[in-house]
């Protein structure tokens, strides 16, 4: 199979779903840009190739295949089983990254089609509380693995997240257990599983799912990771090279399959299905 030279299509976002400001400035070459164009590019800059943070929902809008995906457990949210408090309650962060980010969870799971091939799909979102994998969080993705093994459909995940969430202790580390236990039920039935990481992907996520892809794909520049490199200096007592948790450094020692820019995405996880000889709805 040869993905070198996929055709690609190009799926361009409309006006209204552009909520920035008039200009963006590219972090890499510090050039002033239109956001109009750089939205266009699925907030990617076409020069430099840096790739911005985008939503959930938005990122689904780039993905599927128009009109096609169908939301589950939207209303599935996290409880407060330890009553955790620092500055302010759980509850009360809960319902700030709410606010801030339109979402109940820091997930959005659901069933729709790439290419007209039907996946169930799980794209986190770093707006809410970082990403991080809590109880709810952790519900959602293993439903959405379950799903695709209920439909006999492959499953995607995008990933984006700090770790696991402190605020439910050890309940947020048993998610990690539940989700890869889920996804060696998804390779018993012999169903494809694609992993795609996103910046940043660390802890406790990419200690566990996000890194037990069938096949595993990054965005360019993602910090891909489990601790900090301070904290793994401290620990080794060894200086690691510049650059060592980057995508395109674990590409080279093999732990990614392939680094693909946002806007090729789509039609590279459509070329993907179609060689796993995933057919059509």
């Amino acid at each position: 199979m040869n993905f070198d030279k996929p055709t690609y299509t190009v799926r361009r976002t409309r006006r209204k779903e552009i909520s920035h400001g008039l200009y963006t400035k590219d972090p890499i070459s510090g050039e002033t840009l239109f956001t109009k164009d750089v939205a266009e590019n699925q907030m990617v800059v076409p020069t430099s190739g840096h790739h911005f943070p985008i939503g959930a929902r938005e990122r689904l809008g780039f993905l599927m295949d128009e009109g096609s995906f169908s939301e589950t457990d939207a209303k599935l949210r996290s409880a407060d089983p330890l009553g955790f408090r620092d500055s302010v309650s759980y509850p009360d962060r809960l319902r700030k990254y709410e606010k801030a980010s339109g979402l109940s969870e820091a997930v959005v799971c659901g069933v729709g089609s790439i290419h007209n091939i039907e996946v169930a799909i799980a794209v986190m979102d770093f707006r809410f509380c970082g990403g991080t994998l809590g109880s709810a969080t952790g519900e959602k993705i293993t439903r959405t693995i379950e799903t695709a093994i209920s439909k006999k459909i492959p499953c995607i995940i995008f990933s984006t997240s700090g770790g696991a969430r402190m605020q439910e202790g050890i309940l947020s580390l048993m998610q990690m257990a539940k989700t890869s236990a889920a996804l060696g039920r998804l390779a018993e039935a012999r169903l494809p599983y694609i992993s795609v990481l996103t910046h940043p992907t660390t802890g406790g996520v990419s200690a566990s799912y996000a890194t037990l892809g069938d096949v595993i794909i990054a965005e360019p520049g993602a910090l891909i990771g489990f601790a900090g490199p301070r904290v793994i200096k401290d620990t080794t007592k060894v200086t690691l090279p510049e650059g060592f948790q980057s995508a395109e450094f674990l590409l080279q020692l093999g732990l990614i399959d392939l680094i693909v820019p946002r806007p090729q995405m789509r039609d590279q996880i459509g070329a993907l299905l179609q060689a796993l000889h995933i057919g059509e709805k």
